[in-house]
């Protein structure tokens, strides 16, 4: 069984992953809705949210990357233009960011979050398709079966306090062994589709518009035959 833990299906269809409800820390501003598919060491999580209403947040708690699968949400930081984002749109709140927040009816959001003691990166970053691309580093040699990919990425947000990088980032078609993944991931597929290969030979299937998490650590391969673009998350923690 693959271990890539699906949380929203680009067709409706509801993922395998098991959800539970449950706030991510006790300030946690959406923790009447939140469900939360995977936690982690480094004090991480990833799942998803319906919400539709208005917060005023004084100080965020947590830092969270969401990306808006249903609806509309608007993120205001007082002196700044409001942040209106929907569906396949995305944004990075700081911890400690203060800012309203308001959801149209019906608004769903698959999110990935960490706890941060001292933050080093405040206020409303957005994630975006057309990005400011630049070339990045491809999987290592030895790990393809194929010839090696062309990559970018334009990572927008960085809080070294929680080592937590996010961005947009698009490859040229590979093939990859299963191995150990090297980070936490999150990701939310914006063109393209992939195979995800588990050591036992079963495949998850993913296409624009789902939405993963890979766990640090977990045995996991890649096969994509077009371009993928992805907005991501990426966290490295001790071993």
């Amino acid at each position: 069984m693959t271990v890539a833990l699906l949380l929203h299906r680009a067709d409706g269809a509801s993922p395998s992953t098991s959800f539970r409800k449950a706030a991510f820390g006790p300030a946690d501003p959406f923790a009447r809705d939140r469900e939360i598919a995977w936690e982690g060491p480094g004090a991480m999580s990833a799942g998803r949210v319906s919400f539709s209403g208005d917060l005023d947040v004084a100080r965020f708690p947590h830092i969270e990357t969401l990306v808006v699968v249903e609806g509309e949400l608007t993120l205001t930081v007082a002196g700044e233009a409001p942040l209106v984002l929907g569906a396949q749109a995305g944004a990075v709140i700081g911890c400690g960011t203060a800012l309203h927040i308001q959801a149209a009816a019906r608004t769903r959001f698959v999110f990935c979050a960490a706890a941060c003691e001292k933050p080093t990166q405040r206020g409303v970053t957005a994630l975006r398709a057309e990005a400011n691309f630049k070339p990045s580093n491809p999987p290592p040699a030895e790990t393809l079966l194929g010839p090696t990919p062309q990559c970018r990425s334009d990572n927008v947000f960085t809080d070294d306090g929680a080592q937590y990088l996010a961005g947009t980032w698009e490859s040229t078609p590979y093939h990859r062994i299963v191995r150990a993944h090297r980070l936490n991931e999150f990701m939310f597929l914006l063109a393209g589709g992939v195979r995800f290969a588990a050591p036992d030979g079963s495949v998850l299937s993913a296409v624009t518009g789902d939405a993963l998490f890979v766990p640090q650590g977990a045995p996991i391969g890649w096969e994509s035959s077009d371009r993928v673009a992805k907005l991501y998350v990426c966290q490295s923690v001790a071993a």
